[in-house]
C-alpha cells in the first residue's frame, strides 16, 4: 500500500514512538503548537490598553498643553495614566483567573507512546506521534489512519456536514473531529503546517467582530476621529487669527474643546466589566472562551438544551430489557457480551450497557457499522451468525411495539431496540429487515436544580427549546416532570423534511425528538431568522454543527472535546444550574455599560455641537481643560466606575449605541441650549466674561449631575449614596478649587439667575427626553440584525 511507503514508522505503531523519539522531534521543532491560548498575552493587554486612538488624541494634546506651558491644565493626563493602569490590572487579574481554570479543560490527546496508551495535552504531541481516535474527539494535527475505520465531519473546514468515512491509508484533517468509529492515525504534520493553523487567524477575527459594543465603540472612535482634527484646526485658527492672538490661549481653548469630545473613560469602563465578568464567572467554574460571549448571553431571549446532561444528570442506566419474541441462533446475552466487548462507541448509552451486560470474547466480529447520531443506529456483524443491531425502534422495525413499552416511552423511558438479520449491513445504505429481538429499557434522572433552572428563565423570558436525538415523547414527559412550559407539545423531527416545515416547528413546538445533527443547527437557524437571539448548549458531537451557529455557544465539561473547543463558554462543573448566573452576569455587564455609558456621551455630544457653534459664531471656547478634567472625574468617572459593578439581571432591551444615544442626548442638547443661552443672554443681564464662565460651568455640571440621576435610577442605598455624594462632591470642589479651576465664585445676586437657567435646563432635558423617546423606538425585528 502506497501510505506504508510515505510512512516510515508504519511498522512500530502498535508501541508508537518511544521517548527517546519524541525527544529528538522535540528538539528539532516537530511538536504541535497550533493549540492558541484562549487569553490574551500580558503584551496584547499592555498594547491593547495602552495604545489607542483617544490615548494618542490625549498625549497630542497634553504636549501641546506642555509647549505653551499650560502645566495646570494637564492634570487630565494623570488621569488617563491612572485609568489605563486600572485597566491593565483588572485584564491581567482576569487573565490569570481563566488560564488556572483553564487547566481544567485543556484539550488532550490518546497517544501511544512505548506501547502505552496516555492522555497528553495537544502541545506536547510531535511528529509520528500515534493516535487513537474515537468518537467524539477533536482531531488536534492532521494525520494518516494506520488501522480501523471512523466516520469524521470537517464541516467546521470545508462548510459540509455530511460525515466522511476514513479507511486506513485516508487523512484526516486538524480541526475535524470524529463522529463515530475507532482508529489509530500517525501524525504527518505539526505546527505551521496542519490544514487547519492557517484558518485558526480568520476564525479568531470572525469571532472579535462579533461583538455590538466593540463594534459600537469602533464607529464612535471613527465618528470622533474625524471631526477632532479639523475641529481643532478651525477651533485654533478661530481662537489665535479672529480673536486673542495669543498662542497659550488658543492652545488652552482648543484642548478643551478637544477633550471634551473624547468618551476617554468609556472604552476603559467596556475592557473593565467584561473582565471582571470572566473573573466572576470564573470563580463559578465557568470557563469563558470569548470575552465578547457575555454580551451575546445577555441578548440571549431563546435557550436550546439537549435532555441528556442539562436537564437529566447523563448517568444512564439499564432498567429491564424485554423479550419480543424471536431469538438470535446463541444466547442474546453472550451476543450482547461480544457486540459490547468489541464496539468502538462510548456514549452514554454504551456505558450503561456496558454496565449491564457482561463482556465476553465468544463471537469475533467481520464487520462493525459504528453508531451516529446521523443514522441513529449501530451494528455489528458475526461470522457464520448474522448482524446484531442497536438503534432507536422507528429505525429497527415499522412494527408497533408492545404497549406497556409504549407506556414506558410516554413516560420518559429510553428504549433502545436490538434487532436481528442475516441481510449485508452498510453504513451508506438503509437498514435490511431486522426481528426486533429485545426492547432495553434505560433511565436517567432529572438534575435536582433543573426544576428551578427552568423557572427562573421563564420568569427571565427566555423561551426553552429541548433537542434531542431521543423519542420525542419520551423526552416530553421527561421534560413535563422537570416543569418545563409546553413540554407537551412536542414533535417528531423524523418526519420533518423541509425548510418551510423546520421553520414552523421552530415557532410551534418546544420539545424536539429524533434530531439529526444537521437538523440541530437548522432549528438553531431558523429561530435566528425569526429573531431570536439564540444559546446553545451541548456534550457531543452530534451538538457541534449547532454549538457552531449559535449566538452563544455553551459546552458541558464532561462531553466531548469537540464540543468544548468549539464553544464560547464550557460548564467546567457540568452543572446546568449555573446557566442563570453565566446569563445574569452577561446581562450586568451590558446593562451597566448601557447604563453608565449615556453620562460619558453627554459631554462628547455637547463638546462637538458646542464647538462647531462656537467656529461659526466666533465666540471661545467657553471652558479649560482642567474644568473638563473635574468633569470627567467627579461626574463621569466615579459614579460610571461604582454602578458598573452593580448587580442588575434584567432583561436587555434595544441595542447599544441606540440607547445610549437616547439616554445622553437630551442632556447633551439641554446643556448646549443654557450654555449658548448663557454666552448670549449673559452680557444684557449685566453679567462679566468671567461670571458668564463660572455660571455656564455650573450649569453644565447640573445638567450632568441630572445625567447620573437618571443612571442611578432606580435607586438603592449605593446609587443613592453615589447620586448623593456626586452632587455635593462637584459644588464642593468647585468651591474649594475655584482658583485651580480659574473660575469665580458666583455672588448671592447672580444666583437666581444660575436657578433659573438650571431650571430651564432640567425642563428642556425632560421636553428632549420625550422626542428621543419617540425617535429612538426599535421595532423588535431590526434588534438582531444590529446585534449580528
Amino acid at each position: 500500500m502506497d501510505w506504508k511507503q510515505n510512512h516510515p514508522f508504519h511498522t512500530d505503531f502498535k508501541i508508537g514512538l518511544t521517548a527517546q523519539e519524541v525527544r529528538q522531534r522535540q528538539e528539532k521543532g516537530l511538536c504541535n503548537t497550533t493549540q492558541e491560548k484562549i487569553t490574551k498575552s500580558t503584551g496584547q493587554i499592555l498594547k491593547e490598553n495602552i495604545c489607542t486612538l483617544f490615548n494618542l488624541f490625549n498625549v497630542l494634546i497634553a504636549i501641546a498643553l506642555a509647549l505653551v506651558g499650560a502645566w495646570t491644565n494637564m492634570v487630565f493626563i494623570l488621569v488617563i495614566a491612572l485609568n489605563t493602569c486600572i485597566g491593565i490590572v483588572q485584564e491581567l487579574h482576569a487573565k490569570r483567573l481563566v488560564e488556572k481554570l483553564s487547566l481544567l479543560s485543556v484539550p488532550t490527546a490518546n497517544v501511544v507512546r512505548d506501547g502505552k496508551q496516555q492522555a497528553l495535552p495537544v502541545d506536547e504531541l510531535v511528529l509520528d506521534d500515534l493516535l487513537v481516535l474515537e468518537a467524539g474527539s477533536q482531531i488536534c494535527a492532521d494525520a494518516v489512519l494506520l488501522d480501523g475505520e471512523i466516520e469524521a465531519n470537517e464541516s467546521l473546514l470545508t462548510g459540509e456536514s455530511d460525515p466522511i468515512n476514513k479507511q486506513p491509508g485516508d487523512h484526516v484533517l486538524s480541526g475535524s473531529f470524529v463522529v463515530s468509529g475507532k482508529c489509530r492515525a500517525q501524525i504527518e504534520h505539526v505546527g505551521a503546517d496542519n490544514y487547519a493553523t492557517h484558518l485558526s487567524q480568520e476564525v479568531k477575527k470572525l469571532r472579535q467582530v462579533n461583538s455590538e459594543l466593540l463594534r459600537s465603540m469602533k464607529r464612535v472612535t471613527r465618528f470622533t476621529g474625524f471631526l477632532i482634527v479639523p475641529l481643532g484646526i478651525l477651533l485654533f485658527l478661530e481662537a489665535f487669527f479672529l480673536r486673542s492672538g495669543a498662542l497659550n490661549t488658543s492652545v488652552v481653548s482648543t484642548a478643551a474643546g478637544l477633550l471634551g469630545m473624547l468618551p476617554k473613560g468609556l472604552v476603559l469602563l467596556i475592557s473593565i466589566s467584561l473582565a471582571v465578568g470572566v473573573g466572576r464567572l470564573a470563580k463559578q467554574k465557568i470557563l469563558v472562551q470569548d470575552p465578547y460571549s457575555l454580551e451575546m448571553l445577555a441578548h440571549v431571549d431563546t435557550l436550546c438544551l439537549d435532555k441528556t446532561g442539562t436537564i437529566t444528570e447523563g448517568n444512564m442506566l439499564v432498567e429491564s430489557v424485554v423479550p419480543l419474541g424471536a431469538e438470535p441462533p446463541v444466547p442474546f446475552s453472550e451476543l450482547m457480551g461480544s457486540f459490547l466487548r468489541n464496539s468502538d462507541d462510548n456514549n452514554a448509552t454504551f456505558q450503561a450497557l456496558a454496565g449491564y451486560f457482561t463482556g465476553n470474547g465468544d463471537f469475533t466480529p467481520v464487520k462493525k457499522v459504528p453508531f451516529s447520531s446521523q443514522r441513529k443506529w449501530s451494528a455489528m456483524t458475526f461470522d457464520k451468525l448474522g448482524t446484531l443491531v442497536l438503534g432507536a425502534p422507528e429505525r429497527l422495525t415499522s412494527r408497533p411495539l408492545p404497549p406497556e413499552i409504549e407506556q414506558a416511552m410516554r413516560g420518559g423511558t429510553r428504549v433502545l431496540l436490538a434487532g436481528w438479520t442475516t441481510e449485508p449491513v452498510d453504513a451508506k445504505a438503509p437498514l435490511p429487515f431486522c426481528t426486533p429481538l429485545r426492547a432495553i429499557l434505560l433511565s436517567d434522572s432529572i438534575r435536582k436544580n433543573a426544576t428551578e433552572t427552568l423557572a427562573y428563565f421563564r420568569k427571565e423570558g427566555v423561551d426553552i427549546k429541548v433537542i434531542s436525538g431521543d423519542n420525542p415523547a419520551s423526552v416530553s414527559a421527561i421534560a413535563q416532570r422537570a416543569g418545563l412550559h409546553h413540554a407537551e407539545n412536542y414533535i417528531d423531527m423524523s418526519t420533518v423534511k423541509s425548510d418551510d416545515e423546520i421553520a414552523a416547528a421552530a415557532r410551534e413546538y418546544t420539545v424536539f425528538g429524533r434530531v439529526s445533527p444537521n437538523q440541530k443547527k437548522q432549528l438553531v437557524q431558523a429561530l435566528q431568522s425569526q429573531g431570536h437571539t439564540v444559546a446553545m448548549t451541548g456534550d457531543g458531537v452530534n451538538d457541534i454543527l449547532a454549538l457552531r451557529e449559535a449566538d452563544c455557544s455553551i459546552a458541558i465539561a464532561e462531553g466531548s472535546d469537540a464540543a468544548r473547543q468549539v464553544s464560547q463558554l464550557v460548564l467546567l462543573n457540568s452543572d446546568f444550574s449555573t446557566l442563570p448566573n453565566a446569563l445574569g452576569e452577561g446581562r450586568r455587564v451590558v446593562n451597566n455599560i448601557t447604563r453608565v455609558a449615556g453620562v460619558f456621551f453627554v459631554k462628547t455630544i455637547y463638546s462637538i455641537i458646542l464647538s462647531i457653534l462656537c467656529v461659526i459664531l466666533n465666540f471661545p471656547f467657553p471652558f479649560l481643560p482642567i474644568q473638563i478634567t473635574l468633569i470627567d472625574l467627579v461626574i463621569e468617572g466615579y459614579p460610571s466606575f461604582f454602578i458598573s459593578f452593580e448587580p442588575d439581571s434584567r432583561r436587555v432591551h434595544g441595542t447599544f449605541l441606540r440607547s445610549v444615544l437616547r439616554r445622553a442626548s437630551p442632556n447633551a442638547l439641554a446643556t448646549t441650549a443654557v450654555v449658548m443661552g448663557m454666552l448670549l443672554i449673559g452680557p444684557h443681564l449685566g453679567l462679566a466674561t468671567a461670571q458668564i464662565q463660572a455660571l455656564g460651568y455650573l450649569l453644565v455640571g447640573s445638567i450632568g449631575i441630572e445625567a447620573v440621576f437618571k443612571a442611578c435610577f432606580p435607586f438603592n442605598k449605593l446609587r443613592t449614596f453615589l447620586f448623593v455624594t456626586t452632587l455635593i462632591g462637584y459644588f464642593v470642589a468647585v468651591f474649594l478649587f475655584h482658583s485651580i479651576l480659574q473660575l469665580s465664585l458666583p455672588t448671592v445676586n447672580e444666583l437666581p439667575i444660575f436657578l433659573v437657567f438650571a431650571v430651564v435646563g432640567i425642563l428642556l432635558e425632560r421636553l428632549f427626553a420625550q422626542i428621543m423617546n419617540r425617535a429612538f423606538r426599535e421595532k423588535p425585528s431590526m434588534r438582531r440584525e444590529k446585534l449580528r
